[in-house]
């Protein structure tokens, strides 16, 4: 039984007529005749009487009209399911993004998404660097943005324009330095950083090591799991800190929080992906939004 078979005995039953059938169907009579009698021999059963020159359906005919009209009912819904998720008119992304990429960066890029495409309904999760690649790897997350190094072999990572890493203190925080700070001055600093995993912290330690500074030597006051209580402590004088601008950048405003001069790399975010997992549509539309470079 296949499909093509149940479109023929569906024109047919719906003509009660052969010739006719075949004609809408742009079908030889045969053709037709041919596609019945090979779905009757399937189901074993006759599906059409012929009485004399016209063709009526049987009882067990008319059973197998209303189940193959579901059929091809759903074929077609599935059908256009399909082409709407091609055509970005529905759809499901799920994402997932480190926590200063979530809070700070990718909230914006998101809402603009969603008002070029509506349909498409946008699913976020956070964690650190470290969590979002596992979400990727384990199929959890659709793609996952990430500001730090990740050594998954299945994954692979497309840069996207990021952003800057600050090292701030407390506004009244009795240090200065008017100059380019060096490792000497780092090491005699309290720090409060984020856990081991993030990618501020990642790109602070990288930092430390080109300076020629072991990541060891870095005297860490607290270790917090969020930017937000790593700011608030900062804030409150516990020591100084490396974070995104982005984050800084309401402290900084306020007058709570002052930068002091170190020498950072340009950061840059990285979009992953499963190197063997095919991209939606959705997902493909997406990531060239957030690539697009800003009007």
């Amino acid at each position: 039984m296949t499909l093509d078979q149940l479109r023929v005995f569906v024109a047919v039953a719906e003509h009660l007529h052969m010739t006719r059938a075949a004609e809408a169907l742009h079908m030889t009579q045969s053709a037709v005749s041919a596609s019945v009698a090979a779905l009757e021999q399937s189901c074993g059963q006759r599906l059409f009487d012929r009485v004399g020159r016209h063709i009526e359906l049987t009882a067990a005919g008319r059973l197998m009209l209303g189940e193959a009209q579901a059929i091809l009912r759903r074929v077609a819904q599935a059908r256009d399911a399909l082409s709407d998720l091609a055509g970005l008119a529905r759809g499901t992304l799920a994402l997932q993004a480190s926590q200063t990429i979530a809070n700070y960066w990718l909230a914006p890029r998101m809402h603009g998404f969603h008002t070029a495409h509506p349909n498409i309904r946008l699913e976020v999760g956070i964690g650190n660097t470290t969590q979002v690649a596992a979400a990727v790897r384990d199929g959890v997350a659709d793609i996952g943005f990430v500001e730090g190094e990740v050594e998954e072999p299945l994954i692979v990572r497309r840069r996207v324009p990021g952003d800057e890493l600050v090292l701030v203190v407390a506004a009244d925080a009795p240090v200065t330095a008017g100059e380019a700070l060096k490792a000497a001055d780092l090491a005699g600093m309290p720090f409060v950083l984020r856990e081991p995993g993030s990618g501020t912290r990642q790109m602070f330690e990288a930092a430390c090591r080109r300076m020629g500074l072991k990541p060891a030597a870095i005297r860490v006051a607290f270790e917090l799991p969020s930017n937000e209580a790593v700011l608030s402590a900062v804030a409150a004088g516990a020591g100084a800190t490396v974070i995104s601008r982005l984050v800084a950048e309401a402290g900084l405003r306020a007058g709570t929080l002052r930068t002091l001069p170190l020498s950072l790399p340009p950061r840059s975010f990285y979009v992953l992906h499963h190197a063997e997992r095919d991209r939606s549509r959705a997902a493909e539309a997406f990531v060239d939004f957030v690539c697009r470079p800003p009007q």
